[in-house]
Formats: structure tokens, C-alpha cells, sequence
């Protein structure tokens, strides 16, 4: 579990052969739920680099209060083979083309981001790499652990979170993410490294909201702003 509602699933090829993808991309599950099957699509969380030399990649889940196919698969049990199809999407940053990059996302739109910035890292990128994630709550804060490990590990990434429903003690940014990236933007300009890019991801009304803010009301060039919603 990586938080009380997100629960992190690695999946194995059962030919052994590797799982080869882009950083960014998705699969699509196929569920044999009571109801019939179905499908459902998740960003891959994990990097392409570990790809390379197992055949495994992970997936994070969110929890819906009544949805079957996220009930089945928080009950899902360790060995249970699935059919998946991909990987698929075109929301992907290239390593070979570096540049300061601004990751913006909200609950699990945080996995696509994390497959990027660390794929970044594995190849040697040493532009910055800053992120900002919005989450409700404090224990909503999906890879904690993981990117306090990368910032200090490495001085060009940046990590901060954003609670919306935050707790009296909290002495962190509040809010959602899009009140926050206009200021980190001109920040991370302000760097000299080159044009930065944004990569977003999340909910709709997030993506919508910050993709009008860089582009029409600052301006930034359209192929600088990258996104992909799941709703």
C-alpha cells in the first residue's frame, strides 16, 4: 500500500522476456469481473531502464468506493495471471532531447511522472527535474520516501507536495497544484538551463486548469506543454 487508498501491483510477462516501454506510456488490464470482462488503463509507474533486464513493471491503484475494477484488483492475489494490452500513449519525454522539466500531477497522475524523472536519472540527465504533486492529505503522499531519496541523492530534483485538506501542523505549500506552478515556473526559467517543459497529468479539471494557465495566460509555446488526463 503506498497510501490508505493506493496500492502498488508489479506485474511479471509470464514468457520472461522483457517489458519493453516508454516512459509515460500505459497498459490496459483486462478484468474477468462477475459482471463480464472489462478493461481498465493505468500509467506505468516504473521505469523503462529496470525493463531491460526483467521482464516486470509496476502499476499504482487507486481504490474507488464501488468500482469493480479497482476492487479487484486490491483483492487481486499474488500469482493471478492477467491479459494486458499495450504498452500505449503518446505522453512521453524524451532523454535524448534534455531540458528543465516541471512535472505537475495529482493522486496516481504521479506515476507517469515518476517513470520520467527516472528515467531521466538512469540516463544520465542532468537537467532539472522539478515536481509538485496535490494531494488531500499528508498520508495521501504517494513515493514519499522515494523522491526525499532523489533529492538528496541528486541536486537537480525537486520534490514538493501540495495538501488541499491540510492538517493545523502541516508547514507545507496548501493548496491545489495550479496556484503553485506559475511561481515555480518562472523559477525554474530564472535557472538559465533552457526552455523548461511542463508534463502534466491527472484529473481534468487540474490539467485543463493548468494548461490555460501556461498557455494563455503565460504565454508559454504549446510545444512546451505536454499533458494526459484519466478522466
Amino acid at each position: 500500500m503506498l497510501s490508505p487508498r493506493v496500492r502498488e501491483l508489479t506485474f511479471s510477462r509470464v514468457d520472461g522476456l522483457p517489458f519493453e516501454f516508454q516512459a509515460g506510456q500505459w497498459v490496459s488490464l483486462v478484468l474477468p469481473l462477475v459482471e463480464g470482462e472489462a478493461r481498465r488503463s493505468y500509467s506505468i509507474a516504473s521505469a523503462p531502464s529496470a525493463s531491460k533486464h526483467d521482464s516486470t513493471f509496476e502499476l499504482a491503484i487507486t481504490r474507488v468506493d464501488g468500482g469493480p475494477g479497482s476492487t479487484y484488483l486490491h483483492e487481486l492475489r499474488e500469482g493471478t495471471v492477467l491479459r494486458a494490452i499495450g504498452p500505449s500513449g503518446f505522453f512521453t519525454r524524451p532523454t535524448q532531447q534534455s531540458h528543465p522539466s516541471l512535472f505537475i500531477g495529482v493522486g496516481t497522475g504521479i506515476t507517469p511522472l515518476r517513470s520520467m524523472m527516472l528515467d531521466a536519472l538512469d540516463a544520465g540527465d542532468a537537467s532539472p527535474l522539478w515536481l509538485i504533486v496535490g494531494a488531500r492529505h499528508e498520508r495521501d503522499r504517494l513515493y514519499l520516501e522515494q523522491f526525499q531519496e532523489l533529492t538528496r541523492k541528486h541536486q537537480q530534483v525537486r520534490v514538493e507536495y501540495t495538501i488541499s485538506r491540510a492538517a493545523d501542523d502541516w508547514e507545507g505549500r496548501t493548496g491545489y497544484v495550479q496556484t503553485h506552478v506559475e511561481r515555480l515556473w518562472h523559477e525554474l526559467s530564472a535557472k538559465g538551463n533552457g526552455a523548461p517543459h511542463a508534463y502534466i497529468c491527472g484529473l481534468e479539471r487540474m490539467v485543463s486548469a493548468v494548461r490555460d494557465l501556461l498557455r494563455k495566460q503565460m504565454g508559454v509555446d504549446r510545444k512546451q506543454v505536454h499533458s494526459e488526463r484519466y478522466d
